[in-house]
């Protein structure tokens, strides 16, 4: 059976030897023979419960605590339980790191596409990337509601057009002119413009909105705080305001 010195204890489980040897002051790892010298010497079993010593210390638990539970009649199942709660926090702090890491690269291709950068071009592009999830919903309620009634304008047409039954076919219409009245008038309420010149959040007149010149995220507007006139970024607009 392999007997490990003190020093080889400290270099298989990456401590020092005053470590060990402060282990075994505290009667938590006593050796297992002594050497004609007087040396300690350390059992395989001793390795192993070395390994479990320093395990639980880097989960922060006391020594006295360690004393108690390696003193336990089935230490096992604590420290089982021990290993799954530090498996589930490593998960989450790689997952935590993941997020962290794709809000990166989504900067880093957003900074690409700005010509002029700014210190201020990074907050704009940190409230994008925090607002596009709600963003998305806004437009996800105008579909929503738009296809249906795509969909029954569309049907109803037809019907009018084999049958000759024209009726069905104007309530599709109608249907169809409210929701499109419904839809502008939600999507004018949910949703904001970033200035690229002064990088305020602001919120442009209705009519002017309507009539932009736009692309799928962005309009040309006046901003109601510096004047500039020029396409403005588009966010969903906050609770509240």
């Amino acid at each position: 059976m392999s007997k490990y010195t003190t020093g080889e204890m400290a270099k298989l489980c990456g401590i020092t030897v005053r470590t060990v040897q402060y282990y075994d002051s505290r009667n938590l790892l006593v050796p297992s023979a002594l050497s004609e010298g007087g040396r300690r010497l350390y059992s395989e079993e001793d390795l192993k419960r070395l390994r479990i010593i320093c395990f639980l210390r880097e989960l922060d638990l006391p020594i006295n605590s360690i004393a108690q539970l390696l003193s336990e009649e089935d230490p096992g199942s604590v420290i089982d339980l021990l290993l799954r709660q530090q498996e589930q926090a490593l998960r989450s702090e790689i997952a935590e790191r993941e997020t962290r890491l794709t809000k990166l690269e989504q900067l880093t291709r957003e900074l690409k596409s700005i010509e002029h950068f700014t210190v201020e071009s990074i907050g704009d592009i940190a409230y994008m990337m925090e607002n596009r999830k709600q963003l998305r919903k806004v437009r996800a309620v105008m579909l929503g509601v738009g296809i249906p009634l795509e969909v029954a304008e569309t049907g109803t047409l037809i019907l009018a057009l084999t049958t000759g039954i024209w009726w069905p076919y104007l309530l599709g219409l109608l249907a169809a002119v409210s929701g499109a009245v419904w839809m502008v008038a939600y999507y004018y309420r949910n949703v904001d413009y970033i200035c690229p010149q002064c990088h305020t959040v602001f919120h442009p007149g209705f009519q002017e909105m309507f009539w932009a010149r736009h692309t799928p995220t962005t309009r040309k507007l006046t901003c109601t705080h510096c004047g500039h006139h020029g396409f403005c970024v588009e966010v969903c607009r906050r609770e509240g305001e």
